[in-house]
């Protein structure tokens, strides 16, 4: 493993010849996915926020960053518009929230529910 310098900012030289920098690993607690058919997704509209504009938020996902990142890009495939996701949530723009629904169920999320 090369010393990479960025990431021993912050700590004091040492002039010991042998000195080994040793760096502390995070773990990473990854929670299990659920299966879709398990997952409790509100598909809603916001507003807050965004200056007027209407987005479609998709929350109530649990599972792994990876699996959301994955439904989020395969959401705005199909609606064909952008969005972002975070935190077990996904926003797509515009009021999208028949279609995306329907896209859920679709895809094996059966307890989808439509919110405002």
């Amino acid at each position: 493993m090369a010393q990479d310098w960025k990431s021993r900012l912050g700590v004091v030289y040492s002039t010991n010849p042998d000195f080994k920098y040793t760096q502390e690993q995070e773990e990473e607690t990854e929670t299990p996915s659920l299966e879709p058919e398990k997952q409790k997704l509100t598909v809603s509209i916001d507003r807050k926020g965004r200056s007027g504009k209407q987005v479609t938020l998709i929350s109530g996902f649990s599972g792994r960053e990876e699996d959301l990142q994955a439904l989020e890009k395969l959401l705005k495939r199909k609606c064909g518009t952008g969005g972002s996701s975070k935190d077990g949530e996904i926003l797509i723009q515009g009021d999208m929230r028949d279609k995306i629904v329907e896209i859920l169920k679709k895809e094996g999320y059966t307890r989808t529910k439509r919110g405002n």
